[in-house]
């Protein structure tokens, strides 16, 4: 038991060692509601951030299309339409 506690602080990552992928398209005001908290909460915590647009990729078209705007935490669905700020900067620091 005590190695697999050890085991799972070394595997923790920091918050700027996270990365944040939101799923938009241009002109989406939830998309530009999105993108403000998610660079505020990446500010704060000092995880990065990038934005992809589904209209320039078919496999996020095909998987996302019916949930824009949709945050990314590491490459997993983290939350879609509206982003808490709240529970976003708890998933980055977790």
């Amino acid at each position: 038991m005590r190695g697999m506690s050890a085991l799972l602080r070394r595997t923790k990552k920091k918050p700027a060692d996270r990365v944040v992928t939101l799923v938009g398209k241009p002109g989406c005001h939830l998309c530009d509601d999105a993108r403000a908290v998610v660079r505020t909460v990446c500010k704060e915590t000092g995880a990065s951030w990038e934005e992809k647009d589904i209209t320039r990729d078919e496999e996020l078209y095909k998987e996302y299309w019916e949930q824009i705007p949709v945050v990314l935490v590491d490459n997993e669905q983290h939350t879609f339409w509206r982003v808490d700020p709240v529970r976003l900067r708890s998933a980055l620091l977790s």
